[in-house]
């Protein structure tokens, strides 16, 4: 009984602790100028949802919010379709070639992106694709691809193989198998390949700034710390812009959080 008091008082404290930085940033974004100079930590007395329609019409976040969805749903959707496909052909393939290839791809995981940022950005300025959708969503699809690779073949292993074979079997090519028969399967593991890779594309801001800053096409990260360098003096107006760039990636992640641990577990099985 001890033992059990003692580790739920531990993860009681641990709540709290992930939970205080929520309090402040909701609480923080409810006051207005003198309230929280008087009690920054204390709850609102009176609330005001004013500071969110200020963030949002002097940070322009409406704009911001709709280049962050299309650059995180665009590269997900290719790096869901590319890693599949590519993990499905390795996960299977018994040559020294799928090997080699499977080795490849750990080591994309390994060696940190920002050894290459100098020449990818000299590629996508060559390419003409600079402080655009596309020159974001083809980086974030290049430099993701390998750890989507890594969890969608873990997954594939623990498969069993006579799911495609039998579809084979009555007449269906390996594409068809893949699709119809495969990929519905990989549901679990899709869904941990979603959250981690839209948390990371829709949270990065260094590569935005180098690569769309000044154009117009900025994400989320990009107009927020623009607006906390021209308003920094009001932080009210500044918790409310977070909390707007925030809420739509934690909505994502709490409808899809069973899928997490549970494709992860699966794949590191396999």
């Amino acid at each position: 009984m001890r033992r059990t008091f003692l580790l739920e008082i531990v993860m009681i404290a641990a709540a709290v602790a992930f939970l205080f930085p929520v309090y402040a940033l909701v609480t923080l974004s409810l006051k207005d100028p003198s309230q929280l100079s008087r009690s920054p930590l204390a709850l609102p007395d009176p609330p005001t949802a004013a500071n969110f329609a200020k963030a949002w019409s002097a940070a322009a976040l409406g704009s911001s919010l709709v280049n962050s969805t299309v650059i995180t749903v665009v590269s997900l959707v290719a790096l869901i379709g590319l890693g599949s496909f590519a993990a499905y052909f390795l996960a299977r393939a018994k040559s020294r070639l799928g090997y080699g290839l499977y080795v490849l791809f750990l080591l994309g995981i390994v060696l940190p992106f920002q050894l290459g940022m100098i020449p990818l950005y000299r590629l996508v300025t060559d390419l003409g694709l600079i402080g655009t959708h596309a020159g974001m969503i083809l980086f974030y699809t290049g430099i993701q691809l390998p750890f989507t690779v890594f969890l969608y073949t873990g997954f594939i292993r623990a498969l069993p193989r006579e799911y495609a074979s039998a579809a084979q079997i009555d007449g269906a090519s390996h594409l068809t198998a893949f699709t119809r028969v495969v990929f519905p399967l990989l549901r679990p593991i899709t869904g941990t390949v979603l959250i981690l890779n839209a948390v990371f594309i829709w949270n990065d801001f260094f590569t935005p700034l180098l690569y769309l800053g000044g154009s117009g096409f900025e994400t989320v990260p990009v107009s927020v710390f623009a607006f906390v360098g021209q308003y920094v003096s009001d932080y009210g107006l500044v918790f409310a812009g977070l909390v707007m760039g925030a809420l739509p990636i934690v909505l994502v992640f709490l409808a899809l959080q069973r899928y997490v641990i549970k494709g992860f577990s699966s794949g590191l099985k396999g």
